[in-house]
């Protein structure tokens, strides 16, 4: 299935010049998004996965799913200060500014395996940050997995090397 089919893109979004991927005319058709999540679980099901990790907003709406059709748990990676336990945290770069992601102290136990999961691939810096903080728990990243690629940006590049997984790519 061409899961672009299901992407609507609209240009000059949020700025002109970009071409924004709009994945929620995929997310509100059950069918297809029961689809993709279960091509993505096909993708990475060869990987020994604990648990499954998501940055927010929208990694929390593949991860969840991911980590629920693999029967592995789920943590949210979340920014600052938007979560109540005690956290961990880094910091990177956005194209004006800089942020920073938060997961709580106790989500990963040394060793466990983990698959990031997100919306999007683009330039790399949320997802290298992600790698960044479960690997500071002690976590193996065994992979990541992404509904859409930007293959132009390059993001994979910036991940290390390690297994990437993508349903659609945009050159």
């Amino acid at each position: 299935m061409d899961f672009k089919d299901y992407i609507r893109v609209i240009p000059d979004f949020p700025q002109p010049g970009i071409s924004f991927k709009d994945i929620t005319t995929l997310l509100n058709d059950g069918e297809k998004y029961r689809l993709a999540i279960n091509e993505l679980k096909e993708l990475v099901s060869d990987l020994k996965i604990d648990l499954i990790a998501g940055p927010e907003a929208r990694g929390f709406v593949i991860g969840a799913p991911l980590a629920y059709a693999l029967g592995v748990g789920f943590v949210p990676i979340r920014k600052s200060g938007k979560l109540p336990y005690e956290t961990i945290e880094a910091g990177y770069d956005l194209e004006y500014g800089k942020d920073t992601l938060a997961m709580h102290s106790d989500a990963i136990k040394p060793g466990q395996n983990v698959l990031i999961a997100d919306d999007l691939l683009a330039t790399g810096g949320t997802i290298s940050t992600s790698i960044s903080l479960v690997r500071q728990l002690g976590g193996n990243v065994v992979g990541t997995a992404f509904l859409i690629e930007l293959s132009e940006l390059n993001g994979r590049d910036k991940l290390d090397g390690i297994n990437v997984v993508s349903l659609v790519k945009y050159q």
